[in-house]
């Protein structure tokens, strides 16, 4: 089936059926970088755009992976320029994710954007698996962010955020290549890591960047 023949808002509709009135889309971005932090985002997406069809110029809303860099910064500006649309945005920071390890610390930015949604979701749409640490009631899609609007559009939202961060932190610490690989562990990063050593945010629990456990019996 084409893309855009897609129906991304079957899973919305089909929980407005069973009496849903205000739903979520929530997803992250930098779950694998060895830098900078992972990036939450929750969107509430009006009921008659549910219903009746979102606006033409999201209609090619789909995961911030298959969407370029220039297309994403529109989606971004629509998205958060219209008052319909409910969001927010949270992160974990690289302190708090060698803290509690990356999976916890993404669960926490998720909770985080849904806490500042008022009212809260009756239900949310999560892109991988269920999140247990979430009280709202969900609903875990694989590849949700392809296959729903309000996951697709919190993954943008994450995404672009994200992306800026990090094109920030290259002027804070020049020399690693933030603005190109956004911190991802590519290999001019793994080169500048070598010869500069971590900045402070790189992640400590990350390999390469994890220090051995000591030698008990040494």
């Amino acid at each position: 089936m084409p893309a855009n023949s897609i129906d991304r808002f079957l899973h919305e509709r089909e929980l407005l059926a069973r009496g849903c009135r205000r739903l979520a889309g929530v997803d992250e971005a930098g779950r694998g970088p060895l830098a900078g932090p992972v990036v939450a985002a929750a969107v509430v997406f009006p009921v008659a755009w549910i219903l009746e069809g979102i606006p033409v110029p999201l209609r090619e809303l789909n995961d911030s992976k298959q969407v370029s860099e220039s297309r994403r910064e529109e989606f971004f500006r629509w998205l958060t320029d219209h008052a319909e649309i409910q969001f927010h945005i949270a992160e974990s920071s690289p302190a708090e994710i060698d803290a509690v390890n990356i999976l916890q610390a993404t669960h926490r930015a998720m909770n985080r954007a849904l806490e500042h949604l008022k009212p809260a979701p009756d239900h949310v749409l999560v892109d991988g698996l269920s999140v247990k640490s979430m009280r709202l009631p969900q609903t875990p899609l694989v590849k949700g962010d392809s296959r729903s609007y309000s996951i697709a559009a919190a993954s943008i939202l994450a995404k672009v955020t994200r992306d800026r961060v990090m094109q920030e932190a290259e002027a804070q610490w020049p020399g690693y290549g933030f603005a190109r690989h956004k911190g991802y562990p590519t290999a001019d990063h793994l080169e500048a890591l070598r010869r500069l050593g971590p900045c402070p945010i790189h992640r400590r629990s990350f390999a390469p960047l994890r220090q051995p456990e000591p030698d008990l019996f040494s």
